[in-house]
């Protein structure tokens, strides 16, 4: 299994990437820059790769709909360039609240318009000529819109790749069978492995079954929350709030696929109350009222016995990458967990 880690760059971007290239010593693997609605990710991992010389860098997503496909392929096949073949294009459709309160763009189609991205991105690394008929896309803009002098172009540089890894952040049924038909890695969020062939299993069966073999093996990115120690259960109690943010806070209440995703492990009224509390601006209530056994399964925080345990449950569950959250207070501390998980997987 591989290691990695999403840097936190909005106290100090350039303190946060010291830091990222004294874990690439102690073995990380990963680094993801996310994107949301701060600063941007492309910027970040620019800075990055001319930084480290062995991790591979992720976007922690670019969102689908504030690029136009082929700008993607351009910035993928540019950063993927800077850093000698290291970049990973890690995609998703955020959600309505940042797609059209943030971007003020209509947010809608979002598996459609997974798949015809994919499809340009990968066009234009291999240098075609780009002429896309889709759904959602037509490139160049057919006769009768704009100006009518678009014309079919192709990449001018030569990419380092003709395949740079996409990455799909997914969720939904159908967004995690469309992953696991086009995509080289998959990324879930809070992953539990005793429950993810129930919920994702059907999915990903059905996405593999149509998947070209000349993809590989699909990559799994689980991202737990990471300590080790005889005293560190304790800490289980900081990975609340972020678990009620996304249940309870992260969507509308009528379209928040964390709350569903809760739902489904099976914490159905637990979900709910954690969404009513945090709706209603009791965010400390809401993160107290996070089932224990929840947090726990979706971490690895614990004795280094236990931890060893869960990282096997997660192996068995077919993981591949495992995109920690270190609880630690300093670099250093940071970086000593590194350490020692590279010694348990």
């Amino acid at each position: 299994m591989r290691i990695g880690l999403s840097i936190n760059y909005s106290g100090g971007f350039k303190e946060a990437a010291a830091e990222v290239a004294d874990l690439e010593r102690a073995g990380l693997d990963v680094v993801f820059v996310p994107e949301a609605y701060s600063f941007d990710a492309v910027s970040a991992l620019g800075y990055l790769a001319a930084k480290t010389d062995r991790l591979q860098l992720a976007s922690g997503i670019l969102q689908l709909y504030t690029r136009t496909p082929s700008l993607t392929a351009m910035t993928a096949a540019g950063l993927d360039f800077v850093s000698d073949g290291r970049y990973i294009l890690g995609l998703g459709a955020s959600g309505p609240q940042v797609i059209e309160g943030f971007h003020g763009v209509p947010y809608d189609a979002p598996i459609g318009r997974t798949r015809e991205l994919v499809e340009i991105c990968r066009k234009v690394w291999r240098r075609e000529k780009l002429e896309y008929q889709g759904k959602y896309y037509t490139i160049p803009l057919p006769e009768g819109s704009g100006t009518g002098l678009g014309k079919p172009l192709k990449l001018i540089n030569h990419p380092v790749r003709e395949r740079i890894p996409v990455l799909l952040a997914a969720l939904g049924p159908k967004n995690v069978q469309l992953t696991a038909e086009i995509a080289e890695g998959w990324q879930p969020i809070f992953f539990l492995p005793e429950k993810a062939k129930d919920v994702w299993g059907e999915s990903l069966d059905a996405g593999l079954a149509k998947r070209d073999p000349a993809l590989g093996t699909l990559d799994i990115y689980a991202g737990p929350a990471l300590a080790i120690g005889e005293n560190v259960t304790p800490l289980l109690e900081f990975v609340k709030p972020a678990l009620a943010l996304y249940i309870g806070g992260m969507g509308a209440k009528s379209k928040n696929f964390y709350h569903t995703l809760a739902t489904r492990y099976g914490y159905g009224a637990a979900a709910d109350r954690i969404q009513e509390l945090y709706l209603a601006g009791k965010k400390e209530e809401a993160a107290k009222a996070v089932p224990d056994e929840l947090v726990r399964d979706v971490s690895l925080v614990g004795p280094r016995g236990f931890v060893a345990e869960r990282v096997a449950a997660f192996r068995e569950a077919g993981v591949t990458v495992l995109n920690v959250t270190p609880l630690a207070g300093t670099p250093g501390e940071r970086v000593k967990l590194i350490e020692e998980l590279r010694e348990l997987v």
